[in-house]
């Protein structure tokens, strides 16, 4: 249930987030030690990869540790942080993901096995009533701000939902520090959305994604140390997916639709691309390419450090907005259209000036020989 949200209340968010990170930064040299001993290492063995020599994942069982550890504690020591039957769903469903996680990133398994175990743990969460109950009407001219689904909708609309958001942010993770920085600007604006609107549990629950991916990523940036691997990536989708449930898609407001989307704009449009890009070229939309943001913009000139430079300023522009909207104000909807409309803006320049073509520099330069 929504609070009003106190001083104290800041101060144990602020907590939760000082927790998450210190633990991270303390975890992740541990991490990269164990990734080397179990044979959890990257290996570059296509073009898709960035980096030119092996490098240990499971840098996400670091940041799940940090995690963790924060919301324990907090639980522990704050009367707000009540245990409510969604948060033990997310909690078993999350579980799930990192144990997939954990053996993905040791022995690569088939992509179709693990969709279904994602399928799995978001089936868990949902069942535990984190679902997706109603969504902004459509219909501007509707007396009804909200429909109401029905629950086989709502159950389903809830399992698809946290998959694809689990998928996204497992798309992006392609440069270094990227999909941790996102992950961490995105965590940032559903904590400060989730403050603003008295949602304490969220709010705390956010902050300790935020601080677990920033005492990781001292260890992420370009040149990476460590990987964070599937056991990262899905692990933050997953709970970003179920925590946008529970922080927006639960409120009676035009916003409960639009800023989940916002504030996860950069993987949705990555995703949404991607499975396209390859239905059109009679691919499966599963299997993996370098076809990307991320690559596209390596590809047009930029280095690894400016590519994801711009996905950070793009999640937090769309972040800020996505704040924004949930203030009271005659500029919610211009706001929002602006923001679809910067994001769509620089998600065609990228389309256009890489001729819809994954090309790597080498091949550029063959081209110009010939």
């Amino acid at each position: 249930m929504n609070q009003t949200i106190t001083t104290k209340d800041y101060l144990f968010v602020g907590l939760a987030l000082l927790i998450a990170a210190v633990v991270a930064a303390i975890m992740t040299p541990l991490v990269k030690k164990f990734a080397f001993l179990v044979g959890a290492v990257d290996v570059p063995k296509d073009q898709r990869r960035m980096h030119h020599k092996p490098i240990p994942r499971l840098g996400g069982l670091a940041i799940f540790i940090a995690f963790s550890v924060s919301v324990l504690i907090l639980h522990s020591v704050y009367d707000k942080m009540v245990v409510e039957w969604p948060y033990i769903g997310i909690a078993i469903g999350g579980a799930i993901i990192v144990l997939l996680g954990i053996i993905d990133d040791i022995k690569a398994l088939p992509a179709i096995p693990k969709f279904f175990v994602q399928l799995l743990a978001a089936g868990v969460a949902a069942y535990f009533g984190c679902r997706i109950i109603r969504i902004s009407n459509p219909i501007i001219s509707s007396s009804a701000t909200y429909l109401e689904l029905p629950k086989w909708l709502s159950f389903v609309g809830s399992v698809v939902w946290i998959v694809a958001i689990t998928n996204a942010v497992n798309f992006i993770d392609g440069l270094d520090g990227l999909a941790s920085g996102i992950s961490a600007i995105s965590a940032g604006s559903l904590m400060v959305i989730a403050a603003l609107t008295g949602n304490i549990p969220v709010a705390i629950i956010m902050a300790a994604i935020m601080g677990g991916c920033l005492g990781f990523l001292p260890y992420n940036f370009n040149p990476a140390k460590i990987f964070m691997g599937d056991t990262g990536a899905t692990f933050l989708g997953f709970i970003l997916a179920t925590m946008s449930i529970q922080g927006m898609f639960k409120l009676y407001a035009f916003v409960s639709f639009a800023v989940p989307v916002l504030i996860l704009g950069v993987p949705i449009f990555d995703i949404c691309f991607a499975f396209l890009r390859r239905v059109a070229k009679g691919q499966n939309p599963m299997t993996a390419d370098r076809g990307h943001i991320h690559h596209r913009l390596i590809d047009i000139g930029f280095s690894q450090k400016q590519a994801v430079a711009i996905a950070y300023m793009m999640t937090a522009i769309l972040g800020l907005t996505a704040i924004v909207l949930t203030l009271d104000g005659e500029m919610q909807a211009l706001l929002l259209i602006a923001a679809f409309v910067l994001a769509g803006a620089v998600g065609i320049i990228i389309i256009m000036r890489s001729n819809f073509e994954n090309e790597t520099p080498q091949e550029k330069k063959d081209d110009k020989k010939d």
